[in-house]
């Protein structure tokens, strides 16, 4: 397939998903790597893979009505996109923020289709989630809220159809609230139709700590092949919700020193490390920002880009695009050596393209945040056995995952003359465990 039919493609998806600039940019990424793919298996052009690949196979959207403690009456806008089920039921999480919208959800299906096949598990993508902002409501307003959501949402899932999770907004708690609704109106203890539960009530162990020790094994196996590893290493992670948070406390057990966070608010720098326990308290129990970490310590709160901070690694972790071009050249000239993305998509094209060009290694969201779908999948094999392993038992089998994952980056970027570029190896791997599965089900 030539480029000019890629480009052809691409304007296509603009036009038929007009005003959804992340998932323009989504598909502009994976567009732009699978050129040498098409060129090697025409069969996926003449059977319009990648059109049929770029459009969902079903999207839901729904009004989500609820009473706050006022007892005034507020809609929101729910959403489920189920992009793909070639290689098994939906998979993907439900994000509560201001920011979602059509666009948003598209983006984040859509990488999640690739991210779940590189996983080598028997999951398809999706995403799903409401533009409720859950930060100052009450517990009673967002029980109320996901109650409300799960009315609408439960007939478009179940444990062989779409699997659901948490994401930002969405913690175990939202996900007991939404899970107890779920059993209410279906009349059925089906464990397996969400992930990310407490284990006192069918959750795996390590599913918590999972994307972000996720993110921290990808980063090991980047720096291994370099002859390196993370001990005596400088770290900025930004965010410091549940994936920052265990992504710094993987770092830490690796002998790291993390000396960033960051939150909506601003970010901390730290020179002796982040005060993990402090922060978990903070963030966990407390439902406290960054500042009130900061005045804790005793501390600055610094307003500007927490990539200014010199670092070794850097570590992602926030939202979309949150690494721009200007980050970019920061975290290159105070001598980075990787950036690992934790959260999805957060790094803008121009920023990745800078991150190459200067040398530094580069570890894409679809890959290296996929710690947490995987053990999502590891979670409903548990249910579906009814059983329930170790914690060191599943964090081997999430390590064991994200080094195959590592490794298949990094052999198909070689088969495909790209040697090193995770970017090329995760977006053709993905694409074609996913294409072939498709071309295997016929038109569908």
């Amino acid at each position: 397939m030539s480029p000019t039919l890629l480009g052809e493609i691409y304007d296509d998806i603009v036009q038929r998903n007009l005003a959804q600039p992340e998932f323009h940019q989504a598909a502009a990424k994976v567009l732009d790597s699978i050129g040498p793919s098409i060129a090697k298996h025409p069969e996926f052009a003449d059977h319009k893979i990648i059109q049929r690949i770029c459009e969902p196979e079903r999207q839901v959207i729904f009004r989500v009505p609820w009473q706050d403690d006022t007892g005034e009456i507020q809609v929101n806008r729910g959403f489920r996109v189920q992009f793909n089920s070639a290689l098994g039921p939906y998979k993907g999480g439900l994000r509560f923020a201001p920011t979602v919208d059509l666009g948003v959800m598209k983006f984040l299906g859509f990488e999640q289709v690739f991210k779940n096949a590189l996983t080598g598990q028997p999951i398809g993508g999706g995403k799903g989630g409401a533009d409720f902002d859950p930060k100052g409501r009450s517990e009673a307003e967002v029980m109320r809220f996901c109650q409300s959501l799960m009315t609408e949402l439960w007939r478009h899932i179940g444990e062989l159809t779409d699997v659901p999770a948490g994401d930002i907004g969405v913690g175990q708690r939202e996900i007991g609230w939404l899970f107890g609704q779920y059993k209410r109106l279906t009349n059925r203890y089906e464990s397996g139709v969400i992930t990310g539960k407490g284990t006192a009530w069918g959750g795996s162990l390590v599913r918590t700590e999972a994307t972000g020790y996720g993110a921290v094994f990808f980063a090991e196996q980047m720096m291994r092949i370099r002859g390196r590893d993370l001990d005596g290493t400088t770290c900025v992670v930004s965010g410091s919700g549940n994936v920052a948070l265990h992504a710094i406390e993987k770092l830490q057990q690796c002998g790291a020193a993390v000396v960033a966070c960051s939150d909506s608010g601003g970010f901390v720098h730290e020179p002796g490390g982040v005060d993990l326990e402090v922060l978990k308290e903070m963030k966990l129990l407390r439902r406290g920002r960054i500042a009130d970490y900061a005045a804790e310590r005793g501390i600055a709160v610094h307003r500007g880009s927490i990539w200014e901070v010199p670092c070794d690694l850097a570590f992602p972790c926030a939202t979309q695009n949150e690494v721009d071009l200007n980050g970019a050249r920061a975290l290159i000239n105070n001598g980075c050596l990787a950036v690992v993305e934790g959260a999805n998509m957060p790094s803008t094209a121009e920023a990745v393209d800078a991150f190459h060009a200067a040398g530094v290694a580069f570890g894409p969201a679809k890959a290296a945040n996929a710690g947490g779908v995987a053990t999502s999948a590891l979670e409903m094999q548990q249910n579906a056995s009814r059983d329930t392993w170790t914690f060191e038992y599943a964090e081997r089998r999430l390590a064991e995952i994200m080094s195959t994952i590592h490794d298949t980056c990094l052999d198909v970027a070689e088969e495909y003359a790209s040697p090193g570029n995770y970017v090329v190896g995760a977006n053709i791997a993905g694409f074609e465990r996913v294409a072939r599965a498709m071309l295997a089900l016929g038109l569908t």
